[in-house]
């Protein structure tokens, strides 16, 4: 199993977290917690960074078998990275296993400047209603959603609180904590492509214009209009979580 990988070129970072030990002792504000995990904030002269510490593999046969949740974690954003997805830097990463039970780390770096679309729609950010904002907005998150189904990758949490935008006129926009995500083939792909765009849209139909999600669409496509199939589509992402909640 995996110990630690410092992931880093810069001596400053290593000297922070040498290995699993340090990671974990690094001090900083809570962010949040629970019983799986707890996710620190901690700031150093030359950066800031979120440390995510793992107690346990994860819920489920997660427990037991196959990659763990942070270890899955960890694989997406380096694989985000890898298809030009913007995404958290990974700094260092690592986990055991042992006697005393399971424990592991991530270490990303704070994207500067940047807040998730949720916290935006709750603040009412006056860059919601700017025309040009919104459709740089749409035009990068569309194309990193192209790129990762196109992988044959469904990240299975695409919610707003998940997508880190910067507010300048021209934003930087950055897909990140992925611990569910995976890739699927045949039928499961079909669902799951069809699930992210629903997770997306289900703060979008609240919040964006039709023309707002078309322009979405049809980004994500790389279509001037919409044929059959795409109709087809869009009505089984309209009904995904019909009756669900």
């Amino acid at each position: 199993m995996n110990d630690w990988v410092i992931e880093s070129l810069d001596a400053r970072d290593r000297a922070l977290f040498p290995d699993l030990d340090g990671a974990i002792e690094n001090t900083g504000e809570e962010i949040n917690a629970n019983w799986m995990s707890r996710l620190i904030f901690s700031r150093a002269d030359h950066s800031a960074f979120y440390i995510k510490v793992y107690a346990s593999r994860g819920r489920g046969l997660r427990r037991w078998l196959g990659r763990s949740r942070l270890r899955a974690e960890w694989e997406n954003l380096l694989l985000f990275a890898d298809l030009g997805v913007p995404t958290a830097e990974v700094v260092a990463y690592g986990e055991q296993q042992g006697q005393a039970g399971y424990r592991g780390v991530l270490v990303t770096r704070e994207i500067d400047s940047t807040v998730d679309l949720a916290q935006m729609v709750r603040d009412k950010h006056p860059q919601l209603a700017n025309p040009l904002w919104r459709k740089h907005v749409i035009h990068r998150l569309s194309d990193g959603v192209r790129k990762l189904h196109a992988h044959g990758f469904i990240h299975n949490d695409l919610k707003w609180r998940n997508i880190l935008v910067e507010s300048k006129t021209d934003p930087g926009v950055f897909i990140i904590d992925c611990p569910l995500g995976r890739k699927m083939r045949g039928p499961f792909l079909t669902r799951g492509r069809i699930k992210d765009l629903a997770c997306l849209d289900k703060v979008g139909h609240e919040v964006l214009s039709r023309a707002d999600r078309l322009r979405f669409y049809l980004a994500y496509t790389g279509r001037k209009k919409l044929n059959r199939r795409d109709k087809a589509i869009i009505a089984r992402v309209l009904g995904f979580f019909a009756g669900r909640e």
